[in-house]
C-alpha cells in the first residue's frame, strides 16, 4: 500500500541542496544574507534548472508520479512546468521529493538507501549535495 503525502511528511528525510551541508545556527557566516542571494534574479532560475534535471534523470530510473496522481511518468516538460510554477510532491515507491517554487533545495521524504544512493550520484552530477538535517 502505498504512503500518503500526510503520512510521507511525517518521515525521516534528506535535503538536495546547493550547500554540503547543514549551516550550524551560531555560524558566524552570513547564510541568509547569501540564500537572498541565491533567490534573486536568474540565480534560483539556475538552481531550479539543476532540480529539474535531477527528478528528470531520476524518473529514467524509477516511476514518478505528481502529488497523488494516477499518472505516472507525465512528460517531462509538465514535470519541468510544474517544478518552476508550484509546491510539488513528486512521488515514487514508497518516498517522496518535495520541491517549492521559491526555495534553494528540495526535500527527500523517506528514501531507501538505493534511492538514496542514486539521487546523491544524479545530484552530484549538478554540482548539488544531499545531506540528513541534525535534529
Amino acid at each position: 500500500m502505498k504512503k500518503t503525502i500526510d503520512e510521507l511528511l511525517q518521515s525521516p528525510y534528506w535535503i538536495i541542496d546547493i550547500l554540503p551541508k547543514q549551516v550550524p545556527k551560531d555560524s558566524p557566516g552570513q547564510y541568509f544574507a547569501v540564500e537572498e542571494y541565491y533567490l534573486k534574479d536568474d540565480r534560483l532560475s539556475e538552481i531550479k534548472r539543476k532540480h529539474i534535471n535531477v527528478i528528470l534523470r531520476l524518473n529514467c530510473y524509477r516511476d514518478i508520479s505528481i502529488d497523488e496522481e494516477p499518472e505516472i511518468n507525465p512528460s517531462p516538460e509538465r514535470i519541468a512546468k510544474e517544478i518552476r510554477r508550484r509546491y510539488l510532491y513528486l512521488m515514487t515507491g514508497e518516498s517522496m521529493i518535495l520541491s517549492e517554487p521559491d526555495c534553494t533545495h528540495m526535500t527527500v521524504f523517506n528514501p531507501d538507501p538505493q534511492l538514496l544512493e542514486l539521487i546523491s550520484e544524479i545530484a552530484s552530477g549538478e554540482g548539488l549535495f544531499v545531506w540528513k538535517p541534525s535534529s
